[in-house]
């Protein structure tokens, strides 16, 4: 049951926070969700997937990428459940949403699965020649990427009317101005909604409220000053991804990470 965990500093774009395959997979259950993004593909029996209330079941082939911070659980459905895996990290780890689609979860058929399944096996055979380098390592990372960047899923909810004129104005909103104080009110105003309506859009698109999504982002962006950034003070991260009171920003990135900007910053 061969299982890599990345032992270098996060420098490059993309890589592998863990990587494995033919996994003996227990039981799994994450209420606050995982670190980063995590990708889960049945090898051999059957794995039955709760994601925020959705349940998805894992035939052999198929597998599901999980965006961070989503609530889920996992546990086999057959007597043996072997599985594929690989979590993904990166400088740039939070473009990941743009590339699926700002899906919360992706489920992948078992066509597809067979190429995905294909490169996490090749990567496993040569991982002592790849982890060598970690900049290999972070194109082998982002081919792998691409595999769920190509589904019409993606394309058809870009496409979706209501995304386009509501959602997708206020996620470049939240991406350009996400360090200065901005609230929800201020986001539906700008496109002349109720904070509640904009809320229900975006759990309909990308399985969360619009509140949670801005501070999902100034996480996911403290976590690449504090990597970027080493001797910058857990203050001045705070102010730039727009938390005005530390003790806040301390408090909610443990609440959706687990552990401290400090503690975080130390295992990187």
């Amino acid at each position: 049951m061969p299982i890599h965990f990345r032992d270098f500093p996060v420098n490059e774009p993309f890589t592998f926070e863990s990587i494995g395959n033919h996994w003996q997979q227990i039981p799994v259950v994450r209420p606050k969700g995982y670190l980063v993004y995590h990708y889960l593909q049945t090898e051999k029996g059957r794995g039955l997937i709760h994601v925020q209330g959705k349940k998805y079941v894992l035939n052999e082939g198929e597998g599901i990428l999980l965006a961070p911070f989503i609530r889920h659980s996992y546990e086999s459905d057959t007597g043996e459940w072997l599985t594929a895996f690989a979590t993904f990290t990166g400088t740039i780890e939070s473009s990941i949403a743009k590339m699926i689609g700002n899906r919360s979860a992706v489920f992948v058929e078992k066509a597809q699965g067979q190429r995905i399944g294909g490169v996490i096996n090749d990567i496993m055979e040569q991982w002592d020649l790849l982890s060598a380098d970690p900049r290999i390592l972070s194109i082998k990372c982002y081919c792998l990427l691409m595999n769920f960047a190509d589904s019409i899923y993606a394309q058809n909810v870009q496409e979706d009317p209501l995304y386009r004129r509501y959602v997708e104005p206020v996620i470049k909103e939240i991406e350009t101005h996400y360090s200065r104080e901005v609230t929800v009110q201020d986001l539906s105003s700008k496109v002349y909604i109720t904070p509640q309506y904009l809320s229900r859009l975006f759990r309909r698109f990308l399985g969360c409220s619009a509140y949670e999504y801005l501070i999902t982002y100034r996480i996911n962006r403290a976590r690449e000053i504090l990597v970027s950034n080493p001797r910058m003070e857990i203050q001045q991260v705070a102010g730039q991804v727009g938390f005005a009171d530390t003790s806040h920003f301390i408090a909610t990135f443990k609440k959706l990470t687990g552990i401290t900007p400090l503690e975080f910053r130390k295992l990187n």
